[in-house]
């Protein structure tokens, strides 16, 4: 389950956030944007992201995730569309193959609440892995 390593990876890059950002006791939530195409599952990351964050500065935060629609563009006419799950990649105006994935594969935390309750900055993208 790799949703387990996406969720120790956030508990890492807010910690070393909080920590640069000084004197912050609590992290109330993390907003993460997952992509429908990320191959992420929302409830298994939320059981994750629990468990790595006891312990830690983050213990009790909420994870808040937004869920960004996959869209394709395509290359020979620029219908843009949403492809959905399964994704559809045969562009429906045309029927063309050649197409670009503009949107659906984030993930990357988009802010974090501290004790204080301002907002810290987002953090750069989680890495995919293979």
């Amino acid at each position: 389950m790799h949703e387990m390593s996406v969720a120790l990876a956030v508990v890492d890059q807010v910690t070393e956030a909080a920590e640069r950002a000084g004197d912050v006791t609590t992290v109330r939530s993390v907003r993460l944007q997952v992509g429908e195409l990320a191959g992420i599952v929302p409830d298994a990351l939320a059981f994750c992201f629990e468990l790595a964050c006891a312990g830690t500065l983050l213990e009790g935060a909420e994870l808040v995730t937004e869920a960004v629609p996959g869209r394709a563009r395509c290359t020979t006419c620029a219908h843009t569309w949403a492809v959905g799950m399964p994704p559809r990649l045969t562009c429906p105006g045309c029927g063309g193959t050649r197409t670009d994935l503009c949107a659906g594969r984030e993930l990357q935390i988009a802010s974090v609440q501290w004790e204080d309750g301002a907002p810290a900055p987002a953090g750069a993208p989680i890495p995919e892995e293979c």
